[in-house]
């Protein structure tokens, strides 16, 4: 898990459950944390930024406000620090289960500058050495800086790529205690609830550009040899109405009345005035009809498989 801060604003980690990742479809709890006596023999601290004189450290407790002084969590203590601790959990795959990644953060003062978002991790990772630059499988988590960001980030990584989610999710920026959940299902449908109450709902087919399209082309099919290229042809079975060609293109106005005043001998033989006719379509011609281009489509599917093993914390303070 991620976090930064800038400026003389301190940065408070409280987790309930208090930090939970669930497989729900085993019912299995994969790592669980509460920051109870003894939390610090299964998380590691890492040595960034140590060697500069910038590393931070954390401070168990119950921190401000709190309705009981014995539950606890994580704190960072200096501004313009940089700080990294991570745990190791068992390795898992997700694959035909449903994933629940849930954590809650404070923001107990006004925040400048300042995140706080979950990492989790694939394969070895040297916690000694943990970093804001060490790749990461998911990322989850508030981001707040000045006015214009207050982002609830969701990034997933494949293959060395990080694809955040094209949605513009927004977090909590109070100083009360938020509940974060993210739910993925097997289906690749996944939903995103703040303090228990749905966020955000979709599909990971959609809403990422991490998996290839639904659609792709089929590269063993082969255009026929008698198929047709052209868009359009004239409809070869059309015949041309009978009558069609005796339709004028102007018929006297059914309206026009011959006036009270007019003389046949002195004005000449009077006739209506001439207006389009609706019936004329002008010249004949057969229909056309629509050719669909020949494209060979195959529908696609894809499970979506992760395996993490490790489960990190940093939070990084930049001077501002």
């Amino acid at each position: 898990m991620g976090s930064r801060s800038g400026g003389r604003h301190r940065l408070f980690l409280r987790f309930i459950a208090l930090w939970s990742l669930l497989l729900i479809a085993a019912g299995e709890v994969i790592f669980e944390e509460r920051f109870e006596d003894g939390w610090e023999s299964r998380w590691v601290k890492s040595d960034w930024k140590r060697s500069e004189g910038k590393a931070g450290t954390f401070k168990h407790t119950a921190g401000r406000y709190s309705g009981d002084p014995d539950d606890k969590g994580i704190q960072t203590t200096l501004d313009a620090r940089h700080f990294a601790i991570s745990a190791k959990i068992p390795e898992f795959s997700n694959k035909g289960r449903t994933l629940v990644l849930q954590y809650s953060i404070k923001f107990e003062q006004d925040i400048e500058c300042g995140g706080g978002y979950i990492k989790l991790m694939s394969g070895y990772v040297n916690q000694k050495k943990f970093s804001g630059d060490t790749p990461y499988s998911l990322m989850f988590g508030p981001d707040i800086c000045g006015t214009q960001t207050k982002k609830l980030h969701l990034i997933l990584s494949y293959q060395g790529q990080n694809y955040p989610i094209k949605k513009d999710l927004q977090c909590e920026t109070d100083k009360l205690t938020h509940v974060y959940t993210f739910i993925l299902r097997p289906d690749a449908s996944y939903s995103i609830l703040v303090d228990n109450r749905e966020r955000e709902s979709g599909s990971m087919y959609t809403d990422w550009d991490i998996l290839p399209p639904r659609k792709i082309k089929d590269v063993h099919a082969k255009k026929p040899k008698d198929w047709d290229d052209r868009e359009y042809i004239e409809d070869p079975d059309a015949v041309k109405p009978e009558g069609y060609d005796s339709i004028p293109k102007e018929i006297p106005d059914p309206k026009d009345k011959k006036p009270d005043t007019w003389d046949d001998d002195d004005d000449g033989i009077w006739k209506p005035r001439m207006i389009p006719n609706p019936a004329y379509k002008g010249p004949w011609k057969r229909k056309v009809c629509f050719f669909c281009l020949w494209q060979p489509i195959l529908l696609g599917a894809l499970s979506f498989k992760s395996s993490y093993s490790y489960i990190l914390l940093c939070t990084e303070n930049q001077e501002s």
